[in-house]
């Protein structure tokens, strides 16, 4: 459905009363298959000045209206397979405690939360235990086939053969992961033809390269040329990014400068789809570190794609946390100290450190592919050039770290997986602090660290770019965080918190991360593959000084750490090879290293964390339900923003999916 700007403008949410808010008891609001749904909150909004409160509900709207594009950039299907799913859903009149409708339940649940048919983290498509009889007598029952845009045998086919689309990402080694791989960036092309497409493009001599191919679909017209579907108004996924420009030019109404101009240049971008434009958005978006409300809304990570070139689409909203932008302040203060000192080749340094702007945020609003599963940091923009010459801003999302912290409290996994005392204690007094430093340093010096080789452009690692990146900025962060700087500028008190991060880290690497993913199956997660890659490296470099060592105790498997500072040695030592590969633009090193080390699992060693893990009752996944805002009016001028917290992750969802779908079916 495709609401028209009248009808979007009437959905505003209006309140004239204040009602008390009442807080749900804990912080888990649903569990189902391997997730669990959690809630934030967001400390300070009411604080706010009415101006940065009406910034955040209209940049708020404007997340919330990409969501579509999402789920269609993520497989071509999806939106025919939700709005099915959703129909059966919402005019099922039998017993809702049947087994086939609970199933089909969880099985849409699952689907939202990965914005799609495959799983958000292992890339594989969900198994329906619904029977397939029962599902094509709702669909006759329930939706009137004759308005699907595809047969209903194709429909259910995507749902029950497990074949079928069987990956969204297949980034094995060999492999033409563009066919092999369900996403909706590439369609009756193959990799070579992508790759020849756009190494045609690249200028060699272009000190700022641009982004080629990141905001469009590659695919074939009916004489069979190669041509790009640019995501732009008037091109591909237009309706919502109507509704997306909709509300950015609410925002730039209620806007300052320098945000009225930067939020100017995204409205221009969306408009043009020109890549220049972005680039011209990101610099001065990059350069704004006075304004207090901020965001991210675009096509930002190439995560999605299996040679790292498209984009899916995000956005999120956030001010800052003043109170502890504290230690973010001091990391930024000393970044070129980090940069000097840091265990790399002096020409692969940067000589000058410019723009970098670090903060500790509480989010607002999550959308796209940061909703409902949601990072804890970000390092933005992805440009290497623009990182070179105008820096970089990262942040830390405090709001959503403490919300994971307290809903882990008291769940028995450090007991069951931690062979040590001295480990879990020190984790138990250091590990969110641990965990909030290692992710500052990893998104505010890690991503931006570091350059490249004269000539190098930063495509040359393919599609093992997202992991070999993700393994230098965890490197980088590691490695700093058992520095003796850290307490010398107040950062830690002491060692011990690099000490607990280090067990925790090596412990996930090497074992419990393997929770996530089903027996037998590979690791594919970019993020995934990049921490066994530095826990398996270090293992085994350490092997004969016994850094790290399996130890054996009633009949449980354990991974410990037995020196410290040896480990950090080995993480400067690998670090000084990830940065190597990335500014020289070794593919066949990089392969080598994810391919020896990141991608295959102990299949004894992975039966055993899941039926440990199982005993524990704990899902290894968690997302979020967002809170929502209300305009409060009096004699019809805006005199407030009302905070509303939302507790059910399926009204959310089913009110997302009638309020902000704008996307035909098949795009």
């Amino acid at each position: 459905m495709t609401l028209s700007l009248s009808m979007l403008s009437s959905c505003q949410q209006k309140a004239t009363v204040e009602e008390p808010q009442t807080q749900p008891q804990g912080w888990i609001i649903d569990r189902f298959d391997d997730i669990k749904v959690l809630r934030y909150e967001v400390p300070g909004f009411e604080n706010l000045p009415l101006q940065q409160k009406m910034l955040i509900y209209y940049l708020s709207e404007a997340t919330k209206c990409g969501r579509d594009i999402l789920f269609d950039q993520n497989f071509k299907y999806n939106l025919t397979v939700r709005r099915a799913l959703e129909t059966i859903y919402s005019k099922y009149d039998g017993d809702r405690s049947a087994k086939e409708f609970v199933a089909m339940e969880k099985y849409l649940k699952k689907v939202w939360f990965a914005n799609g048919i495959h799983h958000h983290y292992s890339n594989d498509k969900f198994r329906a235990e619904f029977p397939r009889e029962w599902f094509e007598k709702m669909l006759d029952k329930w939706v009137d086939t004759k308005e699907l845009p595809i047969e209903k045998s194709e429909l259910c086919n995507i749902i029950f053969d497990e074949k079928l689309y069987a990956s969204r990402l297949n980034q094995t080694d060999g492999v033409d992961m563009v066919t092999e791989s369900a996403c909706n960036y590439y369609e009756g092309v193959t990799m070579k033809e992508v790759e020849d497409f756009y190494a045609a493009m690249v200028d060699e001599k272009d000190p700022k390269p641009i982004s080629y191919g990141l905001n469009s679909k590659l695919t074939k017209d009916e004489k069979g040329n190669i041509v790009e579907r640019t995501w732009k108004l008037g091109g591909m996924y237009s309706d919502a990014i109507q509704q997306i420009i909709f509300w950015l030019e609410k925002a730039q109404q209620v806007a300052e400068e320098p945000q009225k101009s930067i939020i100017g240049a995204l409205i221009n971008y969306y408009r043009t789809g020109d890549l220049r434009e972005f680039d011209r958005y990101n610099i001065l978006w990059v350069s704004d570190n006075t304004s207090n409300v901020d965001f991210v809304n675009g096509f930002i990570e190439d995560y999605g794609d299996p040679l790292g070139r498209k984009a899916s689409w995000e956005g999120t909203v956030n001010f800052m946390d003043s109170t502890a932008c504290r230690r973010t302040q001091i990391i930024s203060a000393n970044a070129q100290w980090f940069e000097d000192n840091a265990p790399i080749n002096p020409a692969f340094r940067k000589k000058e450190v410019k723009g970098v702007s670090a903060k500790v945020i509480t989010v607002a609003m999550l959308g796209g592919d940061c909703y409902p599963a949601t990072p804890i940091g970000i390092n933005l923009p992805n440009a290497d050039w623009i990182r070179k010459e105008y820096g970089s801003k990262s942040v830390t999302i405090d709001n959503i770290t403490y919300a994971y912290d307290k809903a882990a409290q008291g769940n028995g996994f450090n007991e069951e997986f931690m062979l040590r005392e001295e480990d879990r204690a020190r984790i138990k007094e250091f590990g969110k602090l641990g965990d909030d430093l290692h992710t500052d340093l990893h998104e505010c010096l890690g991503h931006g660290s570091g350059q490249l080789a004269p000539g190098v452009k930063g495509g040359e690692l393919k599609s093992y770019t997202s992991t070999l990146e993700e393994t230098r900025a965890d490197l980088f962060g590691l490695y700093y965080l058992g520095d003796p700087k850290m307490v010398e500028i107040g950062l830690i008190p002491s060692l011990d918190v690099a000490k607990a991060q280090y067990a925790d880290y090596i412990m996930n690497g090497m074992m419990t991360q393997f929770s996530r993913i089903e027996l037998g199956k590979n690791v594919e997660e970019s993020h995934m593959r990049n921490r066994k890659l530095i826990a398996e490296w270090c293992y085994e470099k350490g092997k004969k000084q016994n850094v790290i060592e399996w130890v054996k105790k009633d009949g449980k498997s354990y991974i410990v750490v037995n020196d410290f500072d040896a480990l950090r040695k080995l993480f400067g030592e690998l670090l000084f090879e990830v940065q190597r590969i990335k500014s020289t633009g070794d593919y066949e090193a990089g392969r080598k290293l994810v391919e020896d080390y990141a991608v295959k699992i102990d299949y004894d060693l992975h039966k055993e964390v899941l039926e440990r893990y199982g005993k524990l009752g704990i899902e290894p996944y968690s997302g979020f339900v967002n809170p929502d805002y209300e305009l409060v009016e009096k004699d019809g001028k805006v005199v407030d923003v009302k905070l509303v917290y939302k507790y059910n992750y399926t009204e959310q969802m089913m009110e997302y999916s009638t309020k902000y779908s704008f996307l035909p079916s098949i795009n």
